[in-house]
């Protein structure tokens, strides 16, 4: 990035930071992280403090999850020898709505038999991801307020939460668009923040839709996505204008730094474009073209 571009993004980021310090005073009483149980990678939801985002210094449960699983890691892609060593960084991806359950099954044996890191499906499926994928090291996402985002935020909470009592063990959720572009950044960050408590203990990914956005707004995105305890900032939805592109990825990367992760989705149908998106900054490559990308075979996938 250009001096300019990074003097943009560095100014940017303060004036959010100041605006967040801001809407925080008063709230500044120290807070619990809630204890890790022996044995299991983090607290039930039961466990959490009451004001989990009300200290500015407590990382929400699905967001230390995320660290001390290495979720967030980053990948060094001189570690990546062949296409096969993609596969971990994966989400096998569904999520047309006319899939069938057939279709969802057969998704799962998939993401088993190549080794991807998840399976991502509509909350609808994920039950039935969850119980194919039961025994196996691949987890069930499901996308909530997908694809639009502009849901009411309890609604998205009730959804995320159905989804995790479903089997999720990661949740994908739309950034509230309009509120973005209508500067409206408490209501962004609240309607984060609330479906990071509704999927305690599990990651969020907050999908910024990155092709109806400004730089500035990308910016502003990931900034609160990260204030609100977002483990994840995501390129798309895939069912926009654009997917994903090295420039944004490295831009979200940014903004995020090392601690939060990054995932490109949308228009990765190859073993070159995931290493675009990696080398630009990505741990995470959502596709439906997976199996394409790890065998280097062509694909006619949209996602």
């Amino acid at each position: 990035m250009s001096n300019e571009s990074n003097a943009l993004v560095e100014e940017i980021a303060d004036r959010v930071k100041r605006r967040l310090d801001a809407l925080r005073v008063g709230k500044e009483e120290p807070c619990t992280p809630a204890p890790a149980s022996k044995g299991a990678p983090a607290s039930s939801a039961s466990d959490c403090a009451p004001s989990c985002f009300e200290c500015v210094n407590h990382d929400t449960c699905g967001t230390s999850l995320s660290v001390r699983s290495g979720l967030t890691a980053r990948v060094t892609p001189d570690r990546l020898r062949t296409s096969q060593d993609i596969a971990q960084f994966i989400d096998h991806t569904l999520l047309k709505p006319e899939a069938t359950r057939e279709e969802v099954l057969k998704l799962c044996e998939e993401a088993k038999k190549y080794g991807f890191a998840t399976v991502c499906v509509n909350s609808i499926n994920v039950g039935t991801a969850a119980r194919a994928l039961h025994g196996s090291n691949v987890l069930a996402i499901a996308v909530v307020g997908f694809p639009l985002g502009a849901g009411i935020p309890s609604a998205k909470a009730f959804e995320t939460r159905e989804a995790v009592r479903c089997g999720a063990k990661e949740i994908d959720t739309v950034i509230n668009i309009g509120a973005l572009k209508s500067k409206d950044y408490a209501l962004v960050q609240k309607d984060i923040e609330i479906v990071v408590q509704a999927a305690k203990p599990w990651p969020v990914k907050v999908i910024l839709e990155t092709s109806q956005l400004t730089n500035e707004e990308k910016i502003i995105g990931c900034a609160l996505s990260k204030a609100a305890g977002a483990a994840f900032v995501k390129t798309s939805t895939g069912f926009s204008t654009g997917g994903a592109t090295a420039e944004d990825v490295a831009l979200m990367r940014k903004i995020v730094g090392d601690d939060v992760g990054v995932k490109a989705s949308g228009g990765v149908r190859s073993t070159e474009d995931a290493m675009k998106m990696i080398q630009a900054g990505a741990n995470r490559i959502g596709a439906s073209a997976s199996i394409a990308i790890v065998t280097g075979a062509k694909s006619n996938s949209k996602y």
